[in-house]
């Protein structure tokens, strides 16, 4: 099993820098990794044309080449390029299906403007194109539940040799919020989200965030 960054992430507007210009458009980190045959891409955040040239640039491979795609959530910032991927298997955590499918028949049912409801049927009929992932996705990828930001956040624990890897989705949302403790604003449970981060610095030695580059675990690795 190896896995490698393809996109780092950015958030619209960094919560924790002291001061920051304009905002920009979010965007979630983007991980490539290979297993047991598999290829699975997590995140695919990045507009469609540009995910496409970043992945032959940092793997060599296209689109068709990626058997699976991986959701930490379902939040507009984490799936931009999706389209780029329609051969492979669209997965998302049971329980994030489950509750944002509700939540999107309840506002549809609810609007009565023809624009607005458009849009739900449209995010209606992505949420159902993804599967719910099992348990496992391929040898040494596992599902890690992350709940807080979204009730069904999912993370992949990354099992090595000699250390264990997280990709974590928004449940750390970047390097600030690690170094500092913080979930990232606007989290649907803050309490569980702050239970979530905890259970990541315990059992991740490297951790790949929502919207930063790779980290290594602070309370593991210090100079």
């Amino acid at each position: 099993m190896d896995y490698r960054i393809i996109s780092i992430g950015t958030l619209s507007h960094h919560e924790l820098w002291p001061v920051e210009a304009t905002a920009r458009t979010a965007h979630a980190t983007t991980t490539l990794i290979r297993s047991s045959g598999h290829t699975i891409l997590v995140d695919p955040a990045l507009p469609k044309q540009v995910l496409v040239a970043r992945l032959a640039e940092r793997a060599g491979i296209g689109p068709s080449e990626v058997t699976h795609v991986f959701l930490t959530n379902f939040r507009p910032a984490h799936r931009w390029g999706l389209p780029a991927f329609t051969d492979a298997r669209w997965l998302i955590s049971e329980m994030e299906r489950e509750t944002i499918g509700k939540h999107l028949v309840e506002q549809l049912q609810e609007s009565q403007d023809r624009p607005t409801q458009d849009v739900l049927k449209q995010e209606i009929a992505l949420l159902n194109r993804c599967e719910a992932a099992p348990d496992r996705l391929a040898d040494q990828v596992d599902l890690f539940p992350l709940p807080g930001y979204t009730q069904g956040t999912c993370g992949l624990l990354l099992s090595q040799m000699n250390s264990t890897a997280l990709i974590a989705g928004d449940a750390v949302a970047t390097e600030e919020h690690l170094n500092q403790g913080r979930v990232l604003r606007g989290a649907l449970d803050v309490a569980q989200a702050r239970e979530s981060l905890t259970e990541v610095v315990e059992i991740a030695d490297v951790i790949v965030p929502g919207h930063d580059n790779v980290l290594l675990n602070p309370t593991r690795h210090r100079i």
